[in-house]
């Protein structure tokens, strides 16, 4: 570690640490319900609407970087099913082939880890030679709705827990994550929500285009789980 890195990274007791990543993932988790509640407009605007039924929402933050939802009523994958897939190791799979590393750094409790993820030379403008250090926290609410959350530490605290490497740059995701919902047996109501700093120069205009591309990323995943062998053995749905 440079002696630059070092003034910008801080060494945290894990007791700290765990206090700081349960509160703010429960903040996020917040959020994404919030998000998810559709008797909430909260300044959303429709951006897109696919074919499949894909609804893709855009909303203003105080920053720079808005926030982007997709929202689809999965009529053929079950809540468990699709929650298999729903994490941050598989969905940076789906965001770019070019994925050179995704590990866990080490988990604070049963359902909360912090995870590495390292995009190569090749990949996507918003990944290409970027690194995120991220929380994943999986909840279930009392109405059986599951959440995950995922968003990235602070640089400080990530340059302590995982020193940056070479000429990697170290992005940010603001916010991140998936609402699950049960609808019957066999579907669910799916809810993402992505807010990202890419970091490093990258037009407006095409961050948002390629955000707006990847909050398809439901399809994505659905597709993933329908290649996956059923839960209960059975033949996967059509």
């Amino acid at each position: 570690m440079s002696k630059m890195e070092a003034r910008r990274s801080w060494s945290i007791s894990e007791e700290s640490l765990r206090r700081y990543v349960h509160y703010a993932s429960e903040s996020c988790i917040q959020d994404l319900l919030s998000a998810s509640d559709p008797s909430k407009v909260d300044g959303w605007k429709v951006v897109a609407l696919n074919a499949g039924g894909v609804e893709i929402s855009k909303r203003d933050s105080s920053g720079s970087h808005p926030v982007f939802r997709s929202r689809w009523l999965l009529r053929s994958v079950s809540a468990q099913q699709f929650i298999t897939v729903a994490n941050a190791i598989d969905a940076a799979r789906q965001w770019d082939p070019d994925l050179v590393e995704a590990k866990y750094i080490k988990d604070i409790n049963d359902n909360l880890s912090i995870i590495a993820l390292r995009f190569g030379d090749a990949s996507k403008p918003l990944f290409k030679n970027r690194e995120f250090i991220v929380y994943e926290r999986r909840e279930t609410m009392a109405d059986g709705t599951l959440v995950v959350a995922v968003a990235s530490l602070p640089k400080e605290i990530a340059a302590g827990l995982q020193p940056k490497r070479g000429k990697a740059i170290r992005g940010l995701l603001l916010q991140s994550g998936w609402v699950v919902e049960k609808a019957d047996d066999d579907a669910c109501l799916v809810t993402y929500v992505l807010q990202l700093d890419p970091a490093g120069w990258l037009p407006k205009f095409l961050a948002n285009r390629l955000i707006t591309k990847l909050v398809m990323i439901i399809d994505d995943l659905k597709n993933l789980v329908e290649e996956c062998p059923p839960l209960d053995g059975s033949s996967p749905s059509s």
